[in-house]
Order: structure tokens, then sequence, then C-alpha cells
């Protein structure tokens, strides 16, 4: 990815704009849950993560899209990371659930 001034840049799972890595908080599926998303503030952890920009309109937008399925490729619970914002969003925030389609209900 390409870098600013030295800084590697990266795309909001949000909002999708480019921002400095430093901007942005990294999530990581919790290494004891594969189910959960959490943060992870050191950018230590092992395994495939995500950005996001520490903002609570991101992250509802993030769950609106439904980014962290895709970002993790697997349905995911972002509920850690809602709490880590102290939200409150639906109870299934983050988890790869299907919207029933327009003439689809039964």
């Amino acid at each position: 990815m390409a870098q600013i001034s030295g800084q590697p840049l990266r795309t909001c799972i949000g909002c999708r704009r480019v921002a400095a890595r430093s901007e942005l908080l990294r999530l990581v599926v919790d290494p004891e849950d594969a189910r959960r998303v959490v943060v992870d503030p050191r950018r230590r952890l092992p395994g495939r993560g995500a950005w996001l920009h520490p903002d609570r309109a991101c992250l509802k937008q993030a769950v609106k899209r439904r980014a962290f399925h895709r970002a993790f490729r697997a349905p995911v619970d972002a509920t850690a990371v809602d709490d880590y914002f102290g939200t409150s969003l639906p109870a299934t925030a983050g988890v790869g659930t299907v919207q029933a389609e327009s003439g689809s209900e039964i």
C-alpha cells in the first residue's frame, strides 16, 4: 500500500477513506474466539486486520454496509468494537446475517 511522508496508508472499512495507519484503529478476530472482532490498540495481535476510524459514524457505516463480514471473510460479532466505542448498536451488529430481499418475505 502507498505511503505519504513515511506513513503507511490504510482504508477505513466504514467510510472507505484512505488515512494514515496512525489515525485508524486496527481490528482483528479475537485469538480466543474466532467469531468475535476486537480492537487491537497495540497493533500486535496475529491475523487478518481491518481498519476503522475512531469515530462512531464510521462504526455505524461499517455495520450498515456489513463491512466486518467482508473484511474478515466470515460472519463475525462486532459487539466488542461497539463496547469500545461505548455506543449501543443493534445486537446483530457486524454479525453476518442475511436480510430479506424485497419480495422474498413469506
